[in-house]
């Protein structure tokens, strides 16, 4: 008899040390989650912010570089061809950029035809530029691949004051196809 009540008392703290132990780690597990609190509320400008990408040379390499911009969305929300394109004639934020595009130029209009943007620029774009095919070309792929970074866009055909298969003033290059993405 006294060794059924030894047992049975062993039994029971037992089950109240195992329900202690379980509580205490139950409670130690609780305290370790804290409330994340954001150091900074996203304002509601920021949460309107489109990333773009637009592509100007660079001063060291002279090759095209991306420069990612963040602008306000409603910008992007009626033409945001036009918009990118008006955003590369005004040139680079970043100081190792530089604009490719001529000085003077004006964007007349961008209209999306399928998967072509058709880009209508003014004649300061070609006048008087001869630079030769490699530097022509860096003008008119930072027009090209600023705009197929849009997924919609597979090409992009440029248009002189509405004139097709304009040209550079040296014929290095010419605008009578559509151009698509170089890396």
């Amino acid at each position: 008899m006294k060794k059924k009540l030894i047992v049975l008392i062993l039994i029971i703290l037992l089950i109240v040390a195992g329900v202690l132990l379980w509580k205490y780690f139950k409670e130690e597990e609780q305290s370790n989650f804290t409330e994340y609190t954001p150091q900074e509320e996203i304002s509601e400008e920021q949460a309107r912010q489109s990333l773009v990408t637009l592509y100007f040379v660079n001063k060291e390499s002279k090759t095209l570089m991306p420069e990612a911009r963040l602008i306000d969305a409603k910008l992007l929300a009626t033409n945001p061809y036009f918009t990118l394109v008006s955003l590369l004639i005004n040139g680079p934020k970043n100081e190792k950029l530089e604009t490719t595009i001529p000085a003077g130029t004006k964007l007349n209009k961008v209209v999306v035809e399928k998967d072509m943007a058709i880009v209508d620029l003014s004649e300061e774009f070609i006048k008087d530029i001869k630079l030769g095919a490699e530097e022509e070309s860096k003008i008119v792929y930072s027009i090209v691949n600023t705009l197929v970074e849009l997924t919609e866009i597979e090409s992009v055909k440029i248009l002189i004051d509405g004139k097709e298969n304009m040209a550079f003033a040296d014929k290095a290059i010419r605008f009578e196809k559509p151009f698509v993405k170089i890396d």
